[in-house]
């Protein structure tokens, strides 16, 4: 998937993105990091044209995505936002089984179809007769990715999916979609605000500033080693002492890693070099 110029001005004149281009890897998760305001989210939503842009092109397989008729872009895009978007008026099997009905599958297919994907987001079956109220919060995310997973698109996209869970879940939630790519091997655009969240998430990572600029393009990896300029450094905090990590011996083996401040941040059960030559 490729963005070409993009730009996103809006009638009151406000310019959300200005000229971004971006080339997104096919099979892997890139994220789009940065504050409220930086255009990330619009970004995601050109891709499904739930936002036009105003000048430019997104282009999938080399087709522009503009040639295409909104409705059925969506339904071969997976999406996935904040607070689940679930029907709260249909039980969580015919949530999931929304857009395979829409497309033209048999109730029992697309039911079939909706019991695997429980499966795969770590469903309880016996959840399918439930409403959405029902659930948690992390339940009703999981729905949610289940959902954008029915159709079985090439693409997910996934609008800051996370951020209403409380932080235990947001990790556990972070693993599942993590084991996920590793089995269905999607094409993930992934957007949050959250630093943590992009580096464990994010095989490309875009940092962007306000208006839709970009400030970087990397691994992980690239980002924190070798931050591109002032605003990167600053935006991770790698400035100060917030990356600093700091590992003591600890009573009875391992390693006790803090961070700058001295706040503990968990535990290294071995240092590298205390491991044998036959590890």
């Amino acid at each position: 998937m490729d963005f070409q110029n993009v730009t996103k001005t809006y009638p009151d004149g406000t310019v959300a993105v200005d000229d971004f281009s971006l080339h997104v890897p096919s099979h892997t998760c890139t994220v789009l990091l940065g504050s409220s305001g930086c255009g990330k989210s619009t970004l995601i939503r050109m891709v499904n044209r739930m936002v036009d842009p105003s000048s430019g092109s997104i282009l999938i397989d080399d087709a522009d995505v503009a040639t295409t008729e909104p409705v059925a872009l969506r339904r071969r895009i997976g999406y996935v936002m904040q607070d689940s978007g679930l029907l709260p008026h249909r039980r969580v099997i015919d949530n999931i089984a929304t857009v395979p009905r829409l497309n033209g599958e048999s109730k029992a297919d697309a039911h079939r179809r909706a019991h695997e994907l429980m499966d795969i987001v770590g469903l309880d079956s016996a959840l399918a007769r439930r409403y959405p109220k029902q659930l948690s919060g992390g339940q009703q995310q999981r729905v949610g990715v289940a959902r954008g997973l029915a159709a079985d698109p090439n693409i997910l996209l996934m609008d800051e999916p996370f951020g209403a869970v409380d932080p235990l879940v947001r990790v556990e939630l972070q693993r599942e979609l993590q084991r996920i790519q590793t089995d269905l091997r999607k094409t993930i655009i992934f957007v949050t605000h959250d630093i943590d969240e992009a580096l464990t998430l994010g095989d490309q990572i875009v940092v962007l500033k306000k208006g839709g600029e970009v400030a970087q393009i990397g691994t992980p990896e690239n980002i924190v080693e070798a931050p591109a300029n002032d605003f990167v450094a600053q935006f991770l905090g790698l400035d100060s002492a917030r990356r600093s990590l700091s590992a003591a011996p600890r009573e009875g083996g391992g390693w006790l890693v803090s961070d700058g401040r001295g706040r503990p941040l968990g535990v290294v059960n071995a240092a590298p070099d205390q491991r044998s030559e036959t590890d």
